[in-house]
């Protein structure tokens, strides 16, 4: 099921996970912004919760790619 993540190249999937998680740098990286938005409970509008989602999400992936990565057997 999880194949595909697998035959991703690391490489690809480490630029775009660094990427959109300071992207934009300035004034203020998205992701920081609403994860700031969420501790603060403000995080109410669709759009902000769609950008959280958008920008946290190749994190996750890496996440579990590296996880899966670790977990293999080794030969």
């Amino acid at each position: 099921m999880m194949g595909w993540l697998d035959r991703f190249p690391l490489g690809w999937l480490i630029a775009i996970a660094l990427w959109l998680a300071v992207a934009p740098i300035v004034p203020e990286p998205h992701l920081i912004e609403k994860l700031r938005m969420l501790s603060q409970g403000t995080l109410t509008r669709p759009l902000d919760i769609f950008d959280l989602l958008l920008h946290s999400a190749p994190l996750v992936l890496l996440g579990i790619r590296l996880w899966r990565m670790w977990q293999r057997p080794r030969n």
